[in-house]
């Protein structure tokens, strides 16, 4: 199995699928029944749990979608007396609920984070009242059935004998299931497996009517996950930059305190990058600084890279000696130069043409940027420095000075190369302005 293959079934199972398989576990065994106060006490604890957290750190998402889980399962109890209804307001309540939960799941994840204002809580409050009303209006006393809508059948029947959920709801479940999937592999984003999961966790206490102790379980489990989620992401936030998706340096300081040696640890610079970004804009610098950040982090040899500042990364390859690490990061380094990009946008307003400036005497602007034949299409390249443990580096900080010195070799050499921290003496008053 690759390190990107490893990296995606974490992704998807880390924390949320671990969470879930477990509390199906208990669910199921029986010398681990539980009882029903414990699984009320276990739901309202999740949900006040979760609302904590998701007004703390103010993410309307959350919070609307942690108060859907609640009323959805108050409002089974209330119309199912507690017990499992063949027809009636009981009936009609599951088939509803089992609609607008996947509803209100997707339209958590396709709205845009606001914060906690009035601007942002006045949409979801009035689709929560509506939802309300409309639940309340069909559950009426002496309804027997529910709209045709909530019972539209696509298929053949026979084949969904093994659930009660209507066929238009189960749609609804794959296809938040299917847009939650494909956002957190494409975002690999804790938010994001907290809802995939809250919502298979939702379906397994609809699957079961929605009442009960396993039921109950299933929807304290639901905003279980939406609590570890917002937990999952303020870690993310401290120890993963946000623009490259990399280990921070937080995250790299505390990786050097674990290392034992041998090691190596590498330091990449992007060439030219000050001048990238006078050309062509901050934009599209941070766009040049995620693509390599993105091959970077596929650096084989067991290396593990980080953003550790501006165009600044570090790679550390725990038990390597420096003879094993510099093909992997020859290799980094071709694949990087030979990437192809394209600039999607001309240059920023302070770099357009506006006559010759009187103050001071016009003079040609140097730039060794690599451009191909498309006048929008450019490449950039990187150096590096590297350099291991010895007798004489023998602490993190000795080795990350020594690829320092053996990176800014690299730059006095003509750039896009690899140094390594033996190959040769420096001298010792290099300036550590070459950028």
């Amino acid at each position: 199995m690759t390190t990107s293959t490893r990296q995606t079934l974490k992704c998807l199972l880390v924390p949320g699928g671990v969470v879930l398989f477990a509390v199906a576990l208990v669910v199921q065994t029986p010398l681990l029944a539980i009882s029903s106060s414990t699984a009320d006490f276990f739901n309202y604890g999740a949900c006040l749990i979760a609302l904590l957290l998701a007004l703390r750190f103010r993410s309307s998402r959350i919070v609307f979608t942690v108060v859907t889980l609640y009323l959805a399962q108050r409002t089974l109890l209330f119309f199912s007396s507690s017990h499992p209804a063949a027809a009636g307001p009981g009936r009609i309540a599951l088939e509803a609920i089992a609609l607008l939960v996947p509803v209100n799941f997707l339209l958590a994840t396709l709205m845009d984070e606001h914060g906690l204002s009035w601007a942002a809580a006045a949409p979801r409050l009035t689709v929560l009242f509506l939802e309300s009303v409309f639940v309340a209006v069909i559950c009426r006393p002496g309804e027997v059935r529910s709209p045709a809508l909530l019972r539209l059948s696509l298929l053949d029947g026979h084949w969904f004998h093994w659930t009660r959920i209507p066929q238009l709801a189960l749609l609804c479940f794959a296809l938040v299931v299917g847009v939650l999937l494909t956002r957190l592999i494409r975002f690999r984003r804790p938010l994001e497996n907290g809802f995939l999961w809250s919502a298979v966790a939702a379906f397994a206490a609809l699957q079961l009517n929605g009442i009960g102790v396993a039921a109950t379980t299933y929807w304290g489990t639901a905003a279980l996950m939406l609590a570890i989620a917002i937990i999952e992401n303020s870690y993310s936030l401290a120890y993963h930059d946000e623009l490259t998706a990399l280990p921070s340096r937080r995250a790299f300081n505390e990786d050097l305190l674990g290392l034992q040696q041998p090691y190596a640890i590498a330091t990449v610079d992007i060439d030219h990058f000050k001048s990238f970004n006078d050309t062509y804009g901050h934009d599209t610098g941070d766009e040049v600084l995620r693509m390599v950040a993105s091959r970077l982090a596929q650096v084989t040899g067991g290396g593990k890279a980080f953003r550790v500042g501006g165009e600044e990364f570090s790679i550390v390859f725990p038990g390597r000696q420096l003879k094993d690490v510099v093909p992997h990061l020859e290799h980094v380094r071709a694949v990087v130069e030979q990437s192809a990009f394209r600039v999607r946008g001309g240059q920023e307003r302070r770099q357009a043409e506006r006559g010759p400036d009187r103050r001071t005497p016009p003079r040609r602007r140097s730039s060794r940027l690599s451009a191909r034949s498309d006048s929008d299409e450019i490449s950039v390249t990187i150096s590096i420095g590297v350099a291991e443990t010895n007798t004489r580096l023998t602490s993190p900080e000795q080795v990350m000075a020594a690829a320092d010195k053996a990176l800014y070799r690299a730059k006095r050499a003509g750039r896009n190369r690899v140094e390594t921290a033996s190959a040769r003496p420096r001298s010792s008053r290099l300036k550590r302005s070459i950028a």
